[in-house]
């Protein structure tokens, strides 16, 4: 185990610890166990997606990139980004020497569904980790439970402030960018094309992504000088946004913001563009339609109607950089297909904390705690990128995309236009939209 891969307060602590003769995982190991601690010759992880409801489609790529890791830890595949990782651990040994197998549950992208499913997972699987989701309502509640269960929960797709905000926990941890990451990244890039006299409507999520979506956005252009005319929640359940468009013409605004994912948005956008909005002018400018968070998975449900669209994105498969090629190419051998962002954060989180494993020598979620705060790692697809210890969010580079003019596949539907570097969308540790909450101490279970 190396030092160097823990935070300088672990760091002094494992010194003490060396001092007295002992090491963190010697520690871990006999301080009366920890919930679900492996016996035999596997280790079981659970991959909580949405199998059914509005963000299916992400659900279903998350499991490929779930069960794509899995192959790759066991030995099996090319090895894909655990060859490009910065970190050497990984060896396709399992982890710590112990076959890696999985079970999964469907969120439903319902909160109590998705709690009901880890907790299914945790008691009678004996799951040692939990991982996926493609809500942040989800995430918030299934990271709570594991809080709670002393079982370590690797945040899957959640993009609300509030994970690592107000409801951060010592054992979840998030490398999925946020609201603010994406409103700081957008905001000079909407000032550019648009101007600073807008007037933006805004449509959104009626829950904790949305909300924090439309306040980062919000102040962000307004900052710049937009006035915002209205902001409107919508039922995350909505399938047809015709009554909320409707106002928007007679509204002023000449700009519309869609605080809306996954079906979500294809559904309020093709509304939108049913409605004309594309092709007015308003205030003596040509309407336009932002959309803050984006996927691949969004534009091909919604197909010509995001063609000069902006918005932002975690990752895409056309970045050139070594793991990004790596990983499309394993993810493209095995389903003849590019993977999208939510695959990506998902492949990336199993590696995180199968290394974080392998570093601290042992499955003890304080140990992983330990591994994973303040580690800065390179090699997976996004740049140097760092898990801060004080709220467990990950800080690397941002990119701002668009929909393709004239895509040249049914996957090559977005275009990065802007690679935001990390320094620009960081924030400090109790910055006011992430105030409210404590991280608190890491929870063992046992």
């Amino acid at each position: 185990m190396s030092n160097s891969n823990f935070t300088r307060r672990g760091a002094l602590k494992a010194g003490a610890l060396a001092g007295a003769g002992l090491s963190l995982p010697t520690l871990l190991r006999a301080d009366g166990g920890y919930m679900n601690a492996p016996t035999g010759s596997s280790v079981t992880l659970g991959f909580n997606v949405p199998q059914t409801g509005p963000y299916a489609d992400e659900g279903a790529d998350e499991l490929r990139a779930f069960e794509l890791a899995v192959e790759h830890l066991n030995g099996g595949g090319d090895g894909g980004m655990m060859n490009t990782f910065s970190s050497k651990e990984l060896t396709g040994n399992g982890i710590l020497g112990k076959k890696v197998e999985y079970v999964t549950g469907d969120t439903q992208t319902k909160s109590d569904a998705a709690r009901a499913s880890a907790k299914s997972m945790i008691e009678k699987d004996g799951a040692v980790m939990i991982s996926g989701g493609s809500s942040s309502g989800v995430a918030v509640a299934v990271q709570g439970l594991c809080q709670e269960a002393g079982i370590i929960f690797m945040a899957g797709l959640t993009h609300s402030n509030d994970t690592t905000g107000k409801d951060k926990k010592a054992n979840g941890f998030r490398h999925f960018f946020n609201g603010y990451m994406s409103a700081a990244a957008l905001a000079p890039v909407l000032k550019n094309l648009y101007g600073t006299d807008r007037n933006a409507y805004h449509l959104t999520a009626d829950y904790t992504w949305g909300w924090t979506q439309e306040e980062s956005i919000a102040a962000a252009t307004e900052a710049m000088g937009w006035n915002t005319v209205n902001k409107v929640r919508t039922p995350l359940a909505a399938t047809d946004f015709s009554s909320y468009i409707a106002p928007v013409l007679n509204s002023g605004a000449d700009v519309l913001v869609l605080n809306h994912y996954g079906g979500n948005m294809v559904n309020s956008l093709t509304n939108a563009v049913q409605f004309g909005l594309r092709d007015k002018m308003v205030n003596g400018k040509n309407f336009e339609i932002v959309v803050p968070l984006y996927s691949r998975l969004m534009a091909k449900g919604a197909g010509a109607n995001v063609k000069g669209i902006h918005g932002s994105t975690n990752w895409h498969w056309s970045l050139q950089d070594d793991a990004s090629k790596a990983f499309v190419k394993s993810f493209g051998t095995k389903y003849g297909f590019p993977p999208s962002q939510a695959a990506h954060t998902c492949y990336v989180q199993t590696l995180l904390y199968a290394d974080a494993a392998q570093r601290a020598g042992t499955f003890n979620p304080c140990g992983i705690v330990e591994a994973l705060e303040g580690f800065e790692f390179d090699g997976l697809g996004n740049g140097p990128t760092l898990y801060r210890a004080d709220d467990h969010q990950c800080f690397k580079d941002v990119l701002v995309v668009r929909g393709k003019e004239n895509p040249t596949s049914e996957f090559d539907l977005l275009e990065v236009v802007e690679v935001t570097p990390r320094a620009q969308v960081e924030y400090a540790p109790d910055h006011p939209m992430f105030a409210g909450g404590a991280l608190g101490s890491c929870n063992p279970g046992a």
